[in-house]
């Protein structure tokens, strides 16, 4: 795989959702500042940062292995995001928002995924 971990559309994507998981969580209630805000930002931040590491491995193994790691990240901020909606701490626009974009976030990762799973890759 040619270019830079800043060419893949799914880097891109991911960047896009942690800009957005930071924007809705700074309306969180204070007290979840170390709770939920932290985590959702912190797993929301992990997706790049996993695809980044991964594509400056020397491997396909080694990439597999950090684009899981992405897409558990993102299975994690999916779970928080749903949780954040249900006890009413996101309002229904920025909840969809959210979901929706990791929604394609994860559509992406997951053809990546495929990709270097493929043998031919």
């Amino acid at each position: 795989m040619h270019g830079t971990y800043e060419d893949l559309m799914v880097w891109r994507r991911a960047m896009d959702l942690v800009l957005e998981v930071y924007r809705c969580t700074g309306s969180l209630p204070k007290q979840e500042v170390y709770g939920l805000t932290s985590q959702m930002r912190r797993a929301a931040v992990s997706v790049p940062s996993n695809i980044a590491e991964g594509k400056g491995r020397f491997s396909r193994k080694e990439l597999l292995q950090f684009l899981f790691h992405a897409r558990g990240s993102l299975l994690e901020l999916r779970t928080q995001i749903t949780i954040a909606r249900e006890l009413g701490f996101l309002g229904s626009t920025d909840g969809q928002r959210l979901t929706d974009m990791a929604s394609e976030v994860g559509r992406l990762l997951n053809g990546l995924v495929n990709r270097f799973q493929a043998p031919s890759a």
